[in-house]
Order: C-alpha cells, then sequence, then structure tokens
C-alpha cells in the first residue's frame, strides 16, 4: 500500500561517504510526511570512503539496519521484491555510481511497481555542474538544494533536450539549530566582537601544502593577536579516515611541532553542536559556511588565495561575506546580502520547515501512481554516450545493459576474518599512497 495510506514509509538510503550518508539519511527523514513513521535501513557502499564507526558516530544519524554492500549486493538486495521492501530509495552516491545505479535498478527490476528513486546533492555546486547533473538524470526526483540550483540544473537538463520535471527545489537537509542572537560574552572586545571564531577546514579545498599552511599561519597568528577570542579549528576526520574528497594533507599533520597559542584547539564533533557557540565562521567555501548563515551566525568566505572555480568561493560572489584574514584582524564583521540568501535555500527567514513540501507531495504523488512507475529511463545510454556510459558502468562491474558482469564481488554473507584483514591493509595502503606517495611524486614533477 502507499506510504499515505499506512502512514508509515519504508526507505533505502545508499551512500559513499560519511557526508552523503548524513545528506541522504537526513533528506529521507524530511521526504517523509510529519505524522509518519519511518523505516530507515542503510547501505554503505564498500570503497575508498566508507565511513568508518566513529565517523558514522559523529554524523548521528541512527537507522533501523546499517550494512557495508558492493554495487552488485546492493542491486541484489533491491531485486528481491522492490515493491514489498521500499517506498523510497535515496543514492547518496557521486555522479558516476548514481549512474551506474540507475542502470543496474533498471536491470534489476524491470517493469512492474518500484520505489520512487531519489538523488541529489550534499552541498553547494560549484563545479562539473552538468557533467554531474547528467549522471544524476533518470532518478523520479533530482533535489536542488535552492532556487539558484534548481534553475541552473533545470537549464542543463532542458539544453540537452532531456526530461527537466525531475528537479525538485528543497533546502539542505542539516540545516537548523538555534538562531545566533550576538556575542556570548559581549563585554570581552571592544564593540560587540566575536569571542569565539571557528575555521571550517575542507579536506580538498584548497590542496596545496603552501596554501594550506598559510591558512593554519593566518588563523594561529589570528589567535595570538586576539587572546581574548576561542579560535577552533574545526576538523572534518581524523589522520586514515576518508570523507567524501581525498585529504592528502590534514590539518592535524601540518600543526605538528609549531608553538600553538593557548587559546587555539583543534575540534571535532557535529558541526551543529560547534555552530552552538560560534560567534564567527571562517572558511573557504564549505558548505558548513549555508549552515551557519541559516542561523544567522556571522559567516566570513576567505578570499586570501584569490576568488576562483577551484577554490569554490566563487559561488559566494554577492553574499556580501568575502573577506581576507586581515580585515578580520581589524574587526571587520561581515554583513549578508538578504536577497543572495535567499536564492541559496538557507532560509534563514524561517521558511524552513516548508522547504521540503513539494518534494514530499511529489513522491505521494508517484507512489499512488495507478500500475506504478514506469521503468527508470537515464539521459545516457548506450545509444547517447557509448564512449561514456560502458566504462562508468564497468567500474561498477556492470555491462551495457546495466547487468552485473561475470564473476562481479557479490557476497552473500559478511566477511571472514581473513577478508576483513586483506580489506583493512588494502585501504592501508591505499591510503598511505594518497597521504604519502602521491604527494611526493607530484613534488618530483614540479622539479
Amino acid at each position: 500500500m502507499p506510504a499515505s495510506a499506512t502512514k508509515s514509509l519504508r526507505v533505502a538510503v545508499l551512500a559513499d561517504s560519511d557526508t552523503r550518508w548524513k545528506w541522504g539519511a537526513l533528506t529521507a527523514q524530511r521526504l517523509a510526511p510529519t505524522d509518519a513513521e519511518v523505516r530507515l535501513d542503510g547501505y554503505l557502499l564498500r570503497g575508498r570512503a566508507t565511513p568508518t564507526a566513529r565517523q558514522l558516530r559523529e554524523v548521528g544519524v541512527r537507522a533501523d539496519s546499517l550494512r557495508e554492500v558492493t554495487g552488485v549486493e546492493f542491486l541484489r538486495a533491491m531485486s528481491e521484491g522492490p515493491d514489498d521492501r521500499y517506498d523510497v530509495l535515496v543514492l547518496a552516491l557521486v555522479g558516476g555510481g548514481v549512474q551506474a545505479m540507475l542502470h543496474g535498478l533498471r536491470s534489476a527490476w524491470g517493469p512492474g511497481r518500484r520505489p520512487v528513486v531519489v538523488t541529489g546533492y550534499v552541498g553547494v555546486v560549484y563545479e562539473k555542474l552538468a557533467d554531474g547533473l547528467l549522471l544524476r538524470h533518470g532518478a523520479d526526483l533530482v533535489l536542488a538544494n535552492s532556487r539558484h540550483d534548481a534553475d541552473r540544473f533545470r537549464a542543463v537538463y532542458e539544453g540537452v533536450g532531456a526530461d527537466a520535471s525531475s528537479v525538485t527545489e528543497v533546502a539542505l537537509p542539516f540545516l537548523g539549530g538555534a538562531p545566533y542572537t550576538g556575542g556570548h560574552d559581549p563585554s570581552t572586545e571592544q564593540g560587540r566582537g566575536p569571542c569565539t571564531v571557528v575555521f571550517a577546514a575542507q579536506p580538498s579545498v584548497p590542496d596545496s601544502r603552501k596554501d594550506r599552511t598559510y591558512l593554519l599561519n593566518r588563523l594561529i597568528e589570528h589567535a595570538r593577536k586576539h587572546p581574548e577570542r576561542e579560535v577552533l579549528l574545526k576538523l572534518r576526520s581524523k589522520p586514515g579516515e576518508h570523507t567524501t574528497h581525498i585529504e592528502e594533507l590534514p590539518y592535524q599533520k601540518l600543526v605538528q611541532g609549531m608553538d600553538l597559542p593557548a587559546n587555539f584547539r583543534l575540534v571535532y564533533g557535529h558541526m551543529g553542536e560547534v555552530l552552538d557557540r560560534t560567534d564567527l565562521l571562517v572558511t573557504v567555501s564549505s558548505t558548513a559556511a549555508l549552515e551557519a548563515l541559516h542561523r544567522r551566525v556571522p559567516t566570513v568566505i576567505l578570499t586570501d588565495l584569490g576568488v576562483r572555480e577551484v577554490l569554490g568561493n566563487h559561488h559566494f560572489t554577492g553574499s556580501g561575506c568575502l573577506a581576507s584574514w586581515d580585515q578580520l584582524d581589524a574587526g571587520h564583521r561581515p554583513v549578508p546580502d538578504e536577497e543572495w540568501v535567499a536564492r541559496q535555500g538557507v532560509a534563514a527567514d524561517g521558511t524552513y520547515a516548508t522547504a521540503f513540501d513539494t518534494a514530499r507531495e511529489r513522491i505521494a504523488e508517484l507512489l499512488e501512481r495507478p500500475g506504478g512507475l514506469p521503468p527508470l529511463n537515464p539521459y545516457y545510454t548506450p545509444e547517447t554516450a557509448p564512449g561514456y556510459l560502458p566504462g562508468i558502468l564497468a567500474r561498477h562491474h556492470l555491462g551495457p545493459d546495466g547487468a552485473p558482469l561475470p564473476g562481479a564481488p557479490a557476497a552473500d554473507k559478511a566477511p571472514g576474518p581473513v577478508r576483513q584483514i586483506v580489506r583493512r591493509a588494502a585501504r592501508g595502503a591505499y591510503r598511505h599512497g594518497v597521504q604519502r606517495v602521491a604527494p611526493v611524486i607530484r613534488r618530483m614533477g614540479e622539479l
């Protein structure tokens, strides 16, 4: 029976990293009717960024079941009575993973009843817009986190002659928390200056040792210039862990051996909890900036390294939040542009409670469609992209028709002790190569 009739929603989320699990699981909860009982089953796609137990705890999202799978294992699970098992499937994956699963699910399900398939983006979309969008085409709903993104998404789909009706405007699912009301201890500084400054680090932005060391030194220098402030470096992961993006030069390693002031600290944990005590958020282009703006926490997007597409801070042009460390050291406090904020889905005006209403309505309509939903219909097919699609599918052990290739890994039971040891060793070797060997090779190439 459809979810609207049973007042329950059965949802599966397939994610390939800690941040995408957070986005997918919270999106699943936001998409459920407010009075519905939700059963959430999580599937973690096995790969370099499969989240650790610590990362999952930090995300803070609980599932009724959670297990690690290969792509083929997941497709097998979804092919076993898809209409009986789930109402909604959220694909929280990188673009190529979404495309592979869409073709795999089309092959596994065939005609007949199936879940509503939803996908989207974890945060700001500032690169590979056309590539990422077309790889997500074919899902029933492609979620856009803002009005700005929804307009861009539709323009891309319509520009290539693809159906754009799947684009659905929502907001980031992890916004929330108490609104910022001012400095926690305004008497400590002249003119109510900030007393807790947080720098939100990113795994891959910037990516060079020189630039990352520069930002770290400026943060430490800011702490020395303002001993009355608490200055926090908010880190995403611990060394050896991976997130959505590869971190070759963790700040934890760069800070080793440095003389740090007493008011400077490295912190982990849930971003929302850190924002609870933040008076000024500083970042290059982290999605944390949107979380802060939603709460009306003063937010700065750094210009020290330029305003460049490769950094992602170009997305914030017009926001009123661009500034440099020199300006911050001198006491600058940014004032965000309200029109820009409104178009970015930040919903600081109190409309966040209704941001997912349209998506909920569309899902209810699709679940109640007589005869079920038609087969998934991605834009990329062996006919439209014969030189591109087969490679994407092959990386997930799928043939051109979406069916698993002979010999594709698909275990029916949990890995044994030997397999677990081998897997951990392989991941360790991969991470060592990413964090130690690859940077050396690049430096040698620059000689």
